[in-house]
């Protein structure tokens, strides 16, 4: 099983997503910030880790907004969704496309399959 963290940045009803890069597994799809934890890390310290890493950005991680587990055929995948807010402006500095997008539009956007549920709570939302 790969635990990975993710951060929901949520600003002026708009959500940071970056895009998954070439020669990665589900390459192209559009997704949350974030990555897998190293030995001995907490989710909160991976997910800063990987904000510095990604967006040259800290961050503040709140709580958790989402969880899910998700079987690829290949990998199996917990996936934890945090709330976070930055301290700063993020770059993206892998090369990575990286976009503020409307609530109402992440549903026009690729993302991950384990990322389905999130998308579908988080766009009903913005309907209410």
């Amino acid at each position: 099983m790969i635990v990975v963290v993710a951060a929901i940045i949520e600003q002026d009803d708009a959500f940071l997503l970056t895009r998954r890069q070439r020669g990665v597994h589900l390459e192209g799809l559009w997704e949350f910030p974030g990555g897998k934890l190293d030995a001995g890390e907490t989710h909160a310290e991976a997910l800063a880790r990987e904000l510095r890493e990604e967006l040259d950005v800290d961050a503040d991680v709140q709580e958790l907004r989402f969880h899910t587990t998700h079987d690829y055929g290949d990998r199996v995948v917990a996936l934890y969704f945090y709330q976070c807010q930055l301290r700063g402006t993020p770059r993206p500095v892998l090369g990575q496309q990286m976009r503020w997008v409307l609530r109402r539009e992440l549903a026009t956007l690729g993302f991950p399959p384990a990322d389905a549920e999130l998308i579908k709570a988080l766009t009903e939302s913005a309907a209410r």
